[in-house]
Formats: structure tokens, sequence, C-alpha cells
């Protein structure tokens, strides 16, 4: 895949465990900013709910994040941008637990659930190892991409 300009109909992106800088989320929220300026972004949106989570937590501004992006710098370039213009300073320590946090992040209202229900039925409803929503994302990945649950 090319990380430059991914093309998101063809591959998914990273994983959300993916980490960069200890941040879960943020690789594959590059993959996704990536792709939509390339406009190659299929069915992935950047900024989406899961981003915004990233978003706040960091104290970055996406529009700001997209045109550090859109300049064409790699992801530790990224990384130190977001170091250098976070609101927020989050600590190593704190990066990491909310990261920690994040990976085992599970449905938690009903209606959350529901929906986490109809994308784990549709994907694989067999697998009963599917607890989080990085579970469910990594599956859904995978299974649209062609893989066999």
């Amino acid at each position: 895949m090319n990380y430059a300009a991914p093309n998101l109909a063809k591959n998914p992106p990273r994983s959300p465990r993916s980490r960069l800088g200890g941040y879960v989320i943020l690789p594959r929220m590059l993959d996704k900013c990536r792709a939509e300026i390339a406009g190659t972004n299929g069915d992935y949106h950047y900024s989406c709910p899961l981003d915004k989570r990233w978003f706040e937590f960091a104290g970055i501004d996406p529009l700001e994040l997209k045109g550090q992006v859109e300049s064409g710098v790699g992801d530790n370039d990224v990384r130190n941008w977001i170091d250098s213009n976070s609101t927020t300073k989050p600590s190593f320590l704190e990066i990491e637990a909310w990261s920690h946090h994040q990976e085992q992040r599970v449905p938690g209202d009903a209606e959350s659930r529901e929906f986490f229900n109809e994308l784990h039925t549709g994907a694989a409803k067999h697998r009963e190892d599917i607890y989080t929503w990085f579970d469910l994302l990594d599956l859904d990945d995978y299974v649209t991409f062609g893989g066999k649950a």
C-alpha cells in the first residue's frame, strides 16, 4: 500500500491499534486523511466519530491537521507538529492510559450496542471473540477486503 496516498477503495487503513507517538487511532486517521486528500478514501471518512475522540483528547483541530498532511509531510513530522500544536499537551503516561482505554472500549449504550451487533452479525456472526470497537473495526476491514472470518 502506498502510505503517501493510500487507496482505501482497494486496501483498508492501518488498524486502530497501530500507534504513533503512543497514540492509537492516529496512523489510521492519517491514512484516511491522505486518502481523502487524494480522492481515494472509498467508504472511509476522515474526522469520523472515532477520529473526533482523538482530536478532543490530543487538542488538535481537524482542519489544521489536514493542512499539515496536505503539505506532504510524513508520519514523524505530523507527530512532531502535534506535539508542538496540541492545546491539551498530554503527557506520555496520559497518552498511554488513553490509548489503552480506547483499545478496551466497548459499546456503552443500547443504540451503540445495536449498531455494533448489526456490524458484527454482518461480518461474522459466528465469531465469539469480538468485544471491543477495535476488534470490530479490524474484523470489518478484513472481511470488507475479501478475508474469510
